[in-house]
Formats: structure tokens, sequence, C-alpha cells
């Protein structure tokens, strides 16, 4: 579910807080702000989970089925949402919009370019944005860190039915 509808029900966030003042004021062009959607990460193994690394045995990494691009307002963006520079486009045909070369990489590290290194970082952080929530029949499974993440996961009670 969206920032806004897991704070209602008490959901623990594992965002990052500087990160989160920005997206609580941007504006998705004839949408709601950025906190009214699910964000869903292009590429999984981006800088924000490189930022929870130390956290790893307590999260997991949902894997969506590609037809949530179908959903009615869903909206695609080339980068990270909240960046200053980010374009949006709608639903499926949005894809176009990313760079998949930059978005896939394997660092977005640039020593001798720190401007470059930003536009990496952030384009790593490609989005998909869904209105409200993601229907649970578009969860298609989950990615742990280990066997000790995957304990955490499946004490909890959590199993994925695949129906997508």
């Amino acid at each position: 579910m969206c920032n806004k509808q897991s704070k209602a029900v008490g959901a623990v966030s594992i965002a990052l807080e500087g990160v989160q003042d920005r997206r609580r004021a941007k504006r998705v062009p004839g949408g709601g702000i950025l906190h009214e959607y699910v964000n869903l990460y292009v590429n999984a193994r981006n800088p924000m989970l490189f930022r929870r690394v130390n956290i790893h045995r307590t999260i997991c990494v949902l894997s969506v089925c590609p037809e949530v691009l179908d959903l009615p307002g869903v909206v695609v963006t080339d980068r990270n949402a909240a960046s200053n520079y980010v374009r949006f486009a709608s639903g499926s045909g949005g894809l176009s919009i990313v760079n998949g070369a930059l978005t896939f990489a394997q660092s977005w590290k640039h020593p001798q370019d720190m401007i470059e290194e930003w536009r990496h970082k952030s384009a790593m952080c490609a989005e998909v944005l869904v209105p409200a929530r993601v229907p649970s029949g578009f969860i298609r499974g989950a990615y742990v860190s280990g066997n000790v993440a995957r304990q955490n996961f499946e004490a909890r009670g959590a199993a994925v039915d695949h129906q997508c």
C-alpha cells in the first residue's frame, strides 16, 4: 500500500526520512502526491537497498507481476520520482523512458565524475507508481538475503500465491 495508507495502519517504514521529505511534497503530473502511490522500483538492487544493508535480515523484496503496469493510473518514472529532473510516463508504454543500461548497471559509482554518479544513482531508482495499493494477486514472490531472513519471513506466516 502507499505511504499514506501504510502510516494509517502503523506499518514500519524502511525509507530514508530525508528522501521522504522530498516525496511528501512532490506531485505526479496530472495525479496525486507521491505518498498516494505505491512505489515499485524497476530494479530492486539499487542505492536505496544498499543503504539498508544493515537490516537485510529483517526485510524482503517483493516481486510483482509486470501486468501491474496495466492497472488504471499507473505511472513510470525514468529515475527516482523525487528527483528534480524526473520524467513521468503512463502505464506499460512508460517503460520506454527507462534507460535499461543505467537502471540495471552493476554499479552507479563514477569516482572521477560526481555529477554523473548522482545522475546514475537516481536512474537506478526508476519507479513504477501504482495509485493507492497493489492488489495482492500481483505479488508473485519474495526475495530474501539468506536463511535468517527467510526464517524471519516465514515466521510471520508469509506466503505468496503465484496467481499471475
